[in-house]
């Protein structure tokens, strides 16, 4: 019979490793433990938050509802011609994913390693970096639908992909649970160094010829070189989008900041590096009492000691404010705020 405890301390549940509580909290491990929990009105109404590894919230209260940590195992794949279809469960960790499919020469993934979280958070998250998207690779999933008391399967097109954004967090934010997903990968490489980042790590290693190992090992590094890791020091990587505007504005930004970081992209709009306008602000490495922004990387914000995730919160304030007031930008939260 499924569990629901009591009182439940999520400390170890999120990795700003805040000091919150959950009124009630429950694991799910099946997809017919999905069933037997809502077959209940109470749960069924009650307030709910859906975890998965905690990596991308901020829990600024304790949670009066209940807490659903998703954690359904389970890795398989199918090979149909040069594609790939691998299926895994929502509670898989995203870089044992990666792994699984680097190590087999399943193309497509390699440059989203070591981001942290589990595969039931990517596509809700549309997760990226270094060029790839999630929705670059996605295929379908399954997930309970609450009102409809049965497992969907969605499409790319159901999704509704967007930069850092999907269906899952707007209009079906916590109607429904992903319970696996699917993605479409390849056994022919197509090999995206297109970040400059990953290009100059490949040319110091002597490497001109990449194969989606040596991305994987690149991206990895990178990471570890610039971001903090959550399992020593208190965070969710990356805090704030980077903003995304319109080529009239960028041309007025960059008259003023002849220096500033951007990407252009395809439809006429240009992407900023929110962390290079966190610096340029002045918050680079600074911290007030038990909260900081990372050494290495101004995009994140740190938990220093045990910081509330109000103070957390209210810091992260302080710094959208100061940004808005250089730049005339409004700095968007990735992480869910609780």
């Amino acid at each position: 019979m499924l569990a629901i405890a009591e009182h439940v301390s999520l400390k170890n549940l999120n990795t700003f490793r805040v000091d919150a509580h959950a009124r009630w909290f429950t694991e799910i491990h099946n997809e017919g433990e999905l069933q037997e929990l809502f077959a209940e009105d109470r749960w069924r109404v009650a307030e709910r938050f859906i975890l998965g590894g905690g990596s991308n919230v901020l829990f600024t209260r304790d949670f009066g509802g209940l807490i659903i940590r998703m954690s359904i195992p389970g890795i398989a794949h199918e090979i149909k011609g040069d594609d790939v279809y691998v299926t895994a469960g929502a509670g898989v960790v995203w870089n044992d994913l990666v792994k699984y499919c680097v190590d087999r020469g399943f193309a497509g993934i390699e440059n989203l390693s070591l981001i942290p979280g589990t595969v039931g958070a990517s596509p809700v998250q549309n997760i990226g970096a270094y060029g790839v998207e999630l929705k670059d690779v996605f295929h379908s999933c399954r997930a309970y639908h609450i009102d409809r008391a049965e497992v969907i399967a969605f499409s790319p097109a159901d999704c509704e992909f967007d930069y850092r954004d999907s269906i899952f967090k707007r209009a079906l934010k916590n109607q429904v649970l992903i319970s696996s997903v699917t993605f479409k990968l390849s056994l022919v490489p197509h090999i995206n160094i297109s970040y400059g980042a990953i290009r100059q790590e490949l040319e110091a290693r002597g490497i001109t010829h990449p194969n989606i190992k040596d991305v994987s090992s690149v991206v990895s590094s990178i990471r570890v070189e610039k971001l903090p890791d959550p399992s020593t020091i208190g965070n969710a990587g990356s805090f704030f989008k980077n903003p995304v505007i319109d080529e009239h504005e960028f041309v007025q930004l960059k008259s003023a900041f002849p220096d500033i970081v951007h990407y252009c992209l395809p439809n006429s709009t240009v992407k900023l590096a929110a962390g290079w306008m966190i610096e340029k602000s002045g918050w680079k490495g600074k911290q007030i009492k038990q909260t900081a922004t990372w050494k290495n990387q101004a995009l994140v914000i740190v938990n220093a000691g045990n910081a509330s995730g109000s103070e957390i919160y209210g810091f992260s304030e302080a710094i959208i404010n100061d940004v808005k007031e250089k730049f005339n930008i409004t700095l968007e939260r990735e992480v869910n705020v609780l």
